[in-house]
């Protein structure tokens, strides 16, 4: 890769080379004059930042499981995973650029002052050269600018507001999870289809950013296609009985239930919901119905029979039949007995993409690798052809639309796909109102 003339926004900062009257890009200088925890060993330490405890924390045990998967493969232990199917031939399996992978880990908590606190501990104290991890936007938003002001890149994990890379954006942060306008893009169709156009929608929306984005999403992209949205509550994301946010909805003239919640919280709502007979009403002449408009397989498992049948949006999903996904579920299920999650997957990826970029870059120093992501396109990794967008470090890829199956031959096998959202579908303009305000501003190098 040819480092001489890089122009991408948010990179290149000159300096001249005494003497010569030359530039240099940041990160090639950077080399030279030092960066924020820049390994001088013969090994490099990753920070893995996931929810161990608190509403989140199973998606924040599948994340840890693919670290630690991803952490063998670069390592040339296991069998390689998605290195074999990957597009990018960067990887060798000797570490990253030939230093053995060693990790730190934090607990989040599900909280974002909890995990800027452990990020920022990994940072200074375990020297982490790259932070990545969270199952919350509020925690992704903050640790994200955490990671900004201290030098070093951060790899989202699950993260779906519009606001990681809309309004909160960072130069240093990247993600590769879709995201609420995404979700609100793919399930719209689907729902019109199955439930008709006229409709009459009430919303329970967990009380932080992503509850708020995802609302505005989906209410957005069914209003568009007629749908009458008559009732938007918030829940705070501590809840875990929400009887008396459900009888309101029963008093009301819907016939849909919006659930924007997620991991534990949906798993309470839902059966609240359940159990107060939302299912079995009949509302309008029309079956009452529920919607979750981000899904994982380790909701539905919590939420049981309950998901029969309803409609959400995934990120992937471990059924799929590509060579890339079935080598990430061979591998995770080898390694752990049972498939992996969503969750586990956007996670695994993250932490091989980060490596690539490293090796692509042939620097740790943030710049450089901000340089190898932006615009980076690629394919192998279990959603088809991908782009990490320039403009504000989303990836881009095609969605899953998925719903509870009727008839699930094992415990696992709670979801079926479908439709997959072709990319085009739910692709939108750097500066569409959803991700109004914000600046992706420059990358830092940190010391």
């Amino acid at each position: 890769m040819t480092k001489g003339n890089l122009t991408r926004r948010g990179v290149l900062k000159t300096g001249a080379v005494a003497g010569a009257g030359l530039t240099l890009p940041t990160y090639l200088r950077a080399q030279d004059s030092g960066f924020t925890n820049a390994p001088t060993g013969s090994t490099v330490t990753l920070g893995f930042n996931v929810p161990q405890s608190g509403p989140y924390a199973e998606e924040g045990a599948d994340e840890l499981r693919a670290y630690e998967l991803a952490v063998e493969h670069l390592n040339g232990e296991g069998d390689g995973g998605m290195m074999n199917t990957f597009s990018s031939k960067a990887l060798k399996g000797n570490g990253i650029l030939g230093k053995k992978v060693e990790y730190v880990t934090g607990d989040t908590q599900t909280k974002s002052d909890a995990a800027r606190a452990s990020a920022k501990s990994m940072i200074e104290k375990d020297g982490a050269v790259m932070i990545t991890g969270g199952s919350s936007s509020g925690v992704a938003v903050a640790v994200q600018a955490l990671c900004q002001e201290a030098g070093v890149i951060f790899m989202a994990g699950l993260t779906h507001s519009n606001d990681t890379t809309g309004k909160d954006k960072k130069a240093n942060g990247f993600r590769h999870f879709f995201n609420s306008y995404m979700s609100g893009a793919a399930l719209a169709p689907v729902l019109a289809a199955n439930y008709g156009k006229d409709r009459k929608a009430y919303h329970l929306t967990a009380d932080y950013n992503w509850g708020y984005t995802t609302e505005e999403a989906v209410k957005s992209s069914t209003e568009a296609m007629g749908w009458e949205t008559v009732g938007t509550v918030l829940t705070p994301l501590t809840q875990t009985d929400f009887s008396s946010y459900i009888t309101p909805v029963l008093q009301s003239d819907a016939d849909v239930l919006v659930l924007n919640h997620y991991g534990g919280n949906m798993v309470n709502s839902l059966t609240n919901a359940v159990q107060f007979g939302l299912r079995d009403r009949m509302v309008n002449g029309k079956q009452f119905e529920i919607v979750v408009p981000l899904y994982s397989r380790l909701m539905a498992k919590g939420a049981g029979e309950n998901v029969k049948g309803i409609f959400g949006s995934t990120n992937w999903h471990w059924s799929l039949q590509d060579e890339g996904s079935q080598a990430f579920v061979k591998s995770f299920g080898t390694k752990y007995g049972f498939p992996p999650s969503q969750a586990a997957h956007t996670c695994y990826v993250q932490a091989l993409l980060y490596a690539d970029a490293v090796e692509r870059a042939g620097s740790f120093a943030p710049c450089a690798v901000v340089e190898a992501l932006e615009g980076f396109e690629f394919d192998g990794m279990g959603n088809g052809p991908t782009l990490y967008r320039a403009e504000d470090h989303q990836c881009f890829k095609d969605v899953l639309v998925v719903k509870g199956k009727e008839n699930p031959e094992s415990e696992f096998d709670l979801l079926e796909i479908v439709e997959v959202t072709p990319v085009d579908q739910v692709k939108y303009a750097p500066d569409h109102p959803q991700f109004a305000g914000g600046a992706l501003g420059t990358c830092n190098n940190g010391a």
